[in-house]
């Protein structure tokens, strides 16, 4: 689909979705999953993740420039395998899927990302102990004794692989890695700056590590890129407001609205 065989009603909604884009990235990590639901019921779902895969990018330089020097590093190498793994996988699903599967898989990944934050929340969060976290908890010697008694490497490398290869098909697939990741940071009790530092490294690497499989399995087409030239200043603009934003919305009702919106267009992804 073309730039020109879009409506007005088509171009508000993708609007609207490069807002939230650079909302998600500069101050709410997760709701670019709103982004997901209206890129792919605007655009051919195959295609809509190329185009909103570029999106992301832009959104990533905001992130960067914001938080780049808050990142926990050991945490981003021990997902790496993990992540490339559920890459391979969810580029392989685009090959052979077509647009009507994409679309049920894209309303399911969300409706089920969307059960398992909500399940998360009401069990109460796991601990998965990162390096920030365990030096932030002191270095005593009953700390350390606690620690020790622990099975953290068993429990973290599950926790790693499981979450890590969710996000890398859930993010090629329907480029909604967000839910999975941001759960594994909050468990991991990451500081408010060293979670934003961390997400914004690593979506900025997946997502440039996306960009060949986009590209070779023929999702990124000069049409879609025409698109998203005319949405990047959205982008921008989302960007501003979520970084004045930030420190005055109240995060519990800003999830809550992400959460409905997101299990509406899924629902709507499912049954459309």
């Amino acid at each position: 689909m073309s730039a020109g065989e879009l409506g007005f009603g088509a171009w508000v909604l993708l609007a609207i979705g490069a807002v939230t884009v650079g909302i998600g990235k500069t101050a709410m990590p997760g709701a670019t999953t709103v982004a997901v639901a209206i890129f792919a019921s605007v655009l051919p779902a195959r295609n809509s993740t190329a185009v909103l895969l570029v999106l992301l990018l832009v959104g990533d330089v905001f992130a960067l420039l914001a938080y780049r020097r808050h990142a926990d590093w050991p945490t981003l190498l021990r997902l790496a395998p993990a992540v490339v793994a559920g890459l391979v996988v969810g580029a392989l699903f685009l090959a052979f899927a077509d647009d009507g599967g994409v679309r049920r898989v894209i309303g399911v990944i969300l409706l089920a990302l969307i059960a398992l934050t909500l399940w998360q929340r009401r069990r109460g969060s796991a601990s998965i102990p990162s390096e920030r976290s365990r030096h932030a908890a002191g270095t005593d010697a009953d700390t350390a004794s606690r620690d020790r008694s622990r099975p953290v490497p068993a429990a973290r490398t599950a926790a790693t692989v499981g979450y890590g290869a969710a996000a890398g098909f859930t993010t090629m697939v329907a480029n909604a890695g967000g839910p999975a990741m941001s759960m594994y940071f909050l468990a991991a009790r990451f500081p408010v700056k060293a979670f934003l530092g961390t997400a914004a490294w690593f979506f900025a690497m997946v997502n440039v590590a996306k960009l060949p499989f986009a590209i070779g399995i023929g999702l990124l087409t000069p049409a879609g890129l025409l698109i998203d030239l005319l949405l990047v200043p959205g982008v921008l603009v989302g960007a501003l407001i979520g970084i004045r934003a930030a420190g005055r919305m109240s995060q519990q009702l800003f999830e809550r609205i992400v959460i409905v919106l997101t299990v509406l267009g899924a629902v709507y992804l499912l049954v459309g």
